[in-house]
């Protein structure tokens, strides 16, 4: 492979600057809970996709991934543990090394291939739910099923939690505002009839337009109003006590994050790279590029997280 197409800028400041920098922050006493961003495991990979953009991580990648926290001392929590643990006044004790583990889209490889991972080590994940099309008759998206509600209910039961995603997936942004209340109020409602388990955690689909100030405002009352608690975004950092837990960032994991990259990401080495993704998303709407695209290339499978 040509240097040109295999050097990445990111792992590159990530892992021989930003995450020794890290280091020396966290020893100066800040909590900081890692929140990771994963989609898909699964065996096909995306060839003439940039390391960036994937959205997928085959299977060996990812066990790889849990061994390396499991290795590392590292313990999971719920979103609303972490919630309450990064809160200012926060009376429990934090682990030494907190993480949160997600999944957006509900595929049915959490099931086959990422769980029985996570089971073999006693670690936990929040799976995030577009609830028209779990349990849908065969319903695909890229040739990728989805999860029944017979599997989510036998996950809950083994400790896995479960939150919204939406009803459609559907960019959120461009709807109307009594649609997206519905998105939010329906998806949550299904969930919990189908799990009698309560719901409080979000994940919002696509890139989030964090630079939109007025629909950010707009949606957190929204949330507020559905009865969520927290919500988490595509916006890349590591979660603090200076987090709103309402938009938490996440930190996106694939099968191009190599071990070293993937432990800088754990130490907060790759939360620089918020500051260029927002500039980048900013430019983007200030052109008015992308707008109304990313239901399709979703449903193309193509990733249009980030």
């Amino acid at each position: 492979m040509p240097f040109i197409a295999s050097f990445r800028l990111d792992r590159c400041l990530s892992v021989g600057l930003f995450a020794p920098l890290a280091g020396i922050r966290k020893r100066e006493g800040m909590l900081r809970v890692p929140i990771l961003m994963y989609h898909s495991v699964c065996k096909k990979t995306e060839q003439g996709v940039h390391p960036y953009y994937r959205v997928t991580t085959t299977p060996e990648v990812f066990a790889r991934h849990i061994e390396l926290l499991a290795g590392h001392g590292y313990q999971t929590l719920g979103l609303m543990e972490a919630v309450l643990l990064l809160r200012p006044d926060a009376s429990q004790d934090a682990p030494l090394k907190p993480v949160v583990i997600t999944f957006d889209d509900g595929f049915l490889d959490f099931y086959t291939t990422a769980f029985p991972v996570l089971a073999a080590h006693g670690f936990t994940a929040t799976v995030f739910l577009p609830t028209s099309f779990i349990g849908a008759g065969g319903r695909t998206v890229a040739g990728k099923e989805f999860l029944t509600w017979g599997q989510v209910r036998e996950l809950a039961a083994a400790g896995i939690a479960f939150g919204s995603h939406s009803v459609s997936h559907g960019l959120l942004a461009a709807m109307p505002r009594l649609e997206v209340e519905m998105e939010l109020r329906r998806s949550k409602e299904v969930i919990e009839e189908e799990t009698g388990r309560p719901v409080n955690t979000f994940s919002y689909p696509y890139a989030f337009p964090g630079q939109d100030r007025e629909f950010v405002a707009y949606l957190r009352g929204a949330l507020q109003k559905c009865g969520y608690s927290c919500s988490v975004t595509t916006n890349i950092g590591t979660a603090t006590s200076a987090s709103d837990p309402l938009f938490f960032k996440r930190l996106p994991v694939n099968d191009a994050d190599d071990d070293r990259l993937f432990l800088a990401k754990m130490s907060g080495g790759y939360d620089w790279l918020y500051r260029a993704q927002y500039a980048a998303k900013r430019a983007k709407g200030i052109l008015g590029l992308g707008k109304g695209k990313n239901l399709v290339r979703w449903q193309e499978g193509k990733n249009v997280t980030q």
